[in-house]
């Protein structure tokens, strides 16, 4: 299984776990909530995810480090600034957001259930890969960062 770790860039991910909830949602019971209703929720919660995502971009931007989540190792700095004082990985949160309100935009409750798993498998393939590389490249700075700040929310 390590074979898969920072192979598959997290935003593709999302995508294939997006597109895979298409077809799902027309099979699965739905729930019956007034159009705009539904939509005005997703569209807040993807604006959120939108936030979180665009604001983990542009700290990396800032801190001119690399945004590739193939190879980690490549982190020129360790950015805990903006965002990051929320979450360790504000962009991932971010496509959980995205993923969640698609989901509700779906009206499939049992839909929900496919942001957390994307988040599992997140976690596993890239975060803990990610964790490693930046405790072996920053220390102590990146452990006490670790300790402070949560990894999703």
């Amino acid at each position: 299984m390590s074979r898969l770790e920072t192979k598959v860039p997290p935003p593709i991910v999302a995508l294939l776990f997006g597109l895979a909830m298409w077809p799902l949602a027309k099979a699965l019971p739905r729930v019956v909530l007034a159009a705009p209703l539904r939509i005005g929720l997703a569209c807040a919660v993807v604006g959120i995810g939108a936030a979180f995502a665009v604001g983990g971009l542009v700290a990396f931007r800032r801190a001119k480090t690399t945004v590739d989540p193939i190879d980690p190792s490549k982190a020129s700095s360790l950015v805990t600034s903006g965002v990051y004082r929320i979450t360790r990985n504000p962009m991932y949160v971010g496509l959980f957001f995205l993923l969640t309100g698609w989901a509700i935009a779906l009206a499939s409750p049992v839909l929900l259930a496919a942001p957390l798993v994307f988040a599992l498998y997140i976690t596993r393939f890239q975060i803990q890969p990610e964790e490693r590389a930046l405790t072996a490249l920053f220390g102590d700075a990146y452990t006490d960062y670790r300790t402070q700040v949560r990894r999703w929310l």
